[in-house]
C-alpha cells in the first residue's frame, strides 16, 4: 500500500512541476497551477501526504531550477495540510474547493511574504516585482508591498487550482481513488 501512495505522490509532484512550467511558458497572468498536484494528493491521500508532496515539490524544484524554491516549501507544506484536513472533515466538492481556494489565497501569501522579505527583500523574480517596487516607492511598508501582489495572484490561482482538482477527480473511477483512501467520498 505504501508503494502505491509513494508512486501516486511522485506523480502529484510531477503534476505540480509540469503544470507550473507549462503555465509559466504560456504566461497566463495570475495563474500558476503549480500546486494542483499537492491539492490532488492531499484530497486523495490526506494531510500528511499532501504536506509531503508540497514540501518535496519545492525540494525537487530547488534541484532542477534553483535553490530559491526550497525556502518556500513551508508554504506548500501548509497548503497540503489545509487541503487534507478540509477534505477529511468536509469532503472536497466544488463548494469546499472554492472555500479552500479562497482560504489558501490568504494563508499562502501570509507565509510566503515573510520568507520573501527575509531572503529576497520582498521580490520574487516575476513581473509582480514591478508592483512591489511601485508600492515601496509610494510609501507602503515592505510587508504590504510584497503581500498585495501575492494575494492578487493567489486569489485567482488557488480557487481555480482547487476547482480543477474537483473536476479532475470527479472524472476518475472511484475504485482508483478508493485504493489510496479509506474515504473515497471525500471527492464529491
Amino acid at each position: 500500500m505504501n508503494t502505491k501512495k509513494i508512486t501516486f505522490s511522485a506523480m502529484c509532484i510531477v503534476v505540480n512541476i509540469v503544470l507550473g512550467m507549462v503555465i509559466s511558458m504560456i504566461n497566463i497572468p495570475l495563474l500558476f497551477l503549480d500546486t494542483a498536484g499537492t491539492v490532488i494528493g492531499a484530497v486523495v491521500l490526506g494531510p500528511f501526504w499532501g504536506a509531503l508532496i508540497g514540501g518535496c515539490t519545492n525540494l525537487v524544484l530547488g534541484v532542477i531550477s534553483g535553490p530559491t524554491n526550497i525556502p518556500f516549501a513551508l508554504v506548500n507544506i501548509v497548503l497540503g495540510l489545509i487541503v487534507g484536513f478540509i477534505s477529511e472533515k468536509k469532503g472536497f466538492g466544488y463548494k469546499e474547493a472554492i472555500f479552500t481556494g479562497l482560504l489558501l489565497s490568504v494563508v499562502c501569501p501570509l507565509i510566503g511574504t515573510p520568507i520573501s522579505i527575509l531572503l529576497f527583500g520582498g521580490l520574487s523574480g516575476s513581473g509582480a516585482d514591478l508592483l512591489v517596487g511601485f508600492l515601496v516607492q509610494s510609501g507602503q511598508k515592505i510587508f504590504t508591498s510584497a503581500f498585495i501582489p501575492r494575494i492578487l495572484s493567489n486569489i485567482v490561482d488557488k480557487p481555480i487550482s482547487c476547482i480543477m482538482v474537483v473536476y479532475f477527480l470527479s472524472k476518475m473511477p472511484k475504485s482508483f481513488i478508493y485504493q489510496f483512501s479509506k474515504s473515497p467520498s471525500r471527492v464529491s
